[in-house]
């Protein structure tokens, strides 16, 4: 009889932390870097107590300069460091945009594949916090038309804990976003061995007839409860949570469709030109006789901002019903 292996139970903010931990301690070529990662530890508190143990050359506290951030990260993976950049969060990350689209993702290229850019961009991003204008974005869209980039988007603590060890160990450079809504909501048994997980590879969480539905971060959490209330209603819902979005799963998503011949695409950032728009595409140019009904995107307004007051917040994020209401809609057309 197999033994199981030893787990423990954690929140996404606690299998961040430790997955960092151990990356520390495994390979002394690991570093992290950014605002405040030293002796206040991370305005979640991910890194606290790291520099006490791994000293101020290892744990290294920034700057407000998010362009020299990256741009070091830059040098130092260049220069066979395994760096781990921290973005304090996802809205300040313009100011490095070049660094990581100019410089990061193009060093392979460039050098024609003499030197590689193994670096992790970390930053915690998305609604449902009351961050209203500065604290609210999310930026994948940003940085999905980038080749030479890896954009990862987990959602439960065990997605953290193998994507993070696969980000750290890839040669290139890899966007790695965490939802802070789901930092402290979301649990999850994680097994304490070291383990990875494919970039690129989509998680099945619920297989379906009727419809299939894809999503990724929060609102991966989220499709699948109304998904399960429609198990209630006799409809049969496939849910996809994509864990990265560069590279994609393209084989889940078609194989999918081509089975349940109904597509629903539930994002978080804006609708116009986001990840939907080029599922979309994508689906329509290699599976558009096997759907029996349009294609549909429920995502977040095309607004400037998520606004601070409750009411705007709320009409802002898609919620649990809506999504629901969504699916039951697409089931029965």
């Amino acid at each position: 009889m197999a033994v199981a292996s030893p787990s423990k139970v954690m929140t996404n903010v606690e299998a961040v932390r430790s997955t960092l931990y151990d990356a520390l301690k495994r390979d002394d070529k690991a570093v992290i870097l950014g605002e405040d990662v030293g002796n206040r530890g991370n305005v979640f508190l991910i890194t606290k107590g790291f520099i006490e143990e791994f000293g101020p050359e290892r744990i290294i506290d920034t700057p407000i300069a998010e362009a020299s951030i990256v741009g070091i990260a830059v040098g130092m993976a260049m220069e066979g460091l395994r760096p781990i950049a921290e973005i304090q969060f996802a809205d300040f990350i313009y100011p490095a945009f070049n660094q990581i689209v100019g410089e990061a993702a193009k060093t392979r290229y460039r050098s024609n594949g003499e030197y590689t850019c193994p670096m992790v961009i970390r930053t915690p991003y998305g609604g449902g916090v009351r961050g209203a204008l500065s604290h609210s974005v999310s930026v994948e869209a940003l940085f999905y038309h980038v080749p030479g980039l890896k954009i990862v988007v987990p959602s439960t603590p065990r997605d953290i804990k193998g994507l993070l060890n696969a980000a750290i160990e890839d040669p290139d450079p890899v966007l790695f976003l965490e939802h802070k809504r789901t930092y402290r909501l979301i649990k999850d048994d994680v097994p304490d061995e070291y383990f990875t997980i494919p970039i690129g590879k989509a998680n099945i969480t619920q297989e379906g007839t009727q419809l299939t539905v894809v999503s990724y971060g929060l609102y991966a959490h989220q499709s699948l409860e109304a998904a399960r209330k429609l198990q209630d209603e006799n409809l049969s819902v496939e849910v996809i949570d994509l864990r990265s979005v560069r590279p994609m799963d393209r084989n889940a998503i078609l194989d999918s469709v081509r089975k349940t011949h109904k597509l629903l695409i539930i994002h978080e950032d804006n609708k116009f030109g986001g990840v939907g728009a080029e599922i979309s595409a994508m689906v329509a140019e290699e599976a558009l006789f096997e759907l029996d009904a349009p294609i549909r995107r429920l995502c977040c307004p095309d607004v400037p901002a998520m606004g601070y007051a409750l009411p705007l917040e709320e009409e802002y994020m898609i919620s649990t019903d809506r999504m629901a209401e969504e699916m039951r809609a697409m089931v029965r057309f």
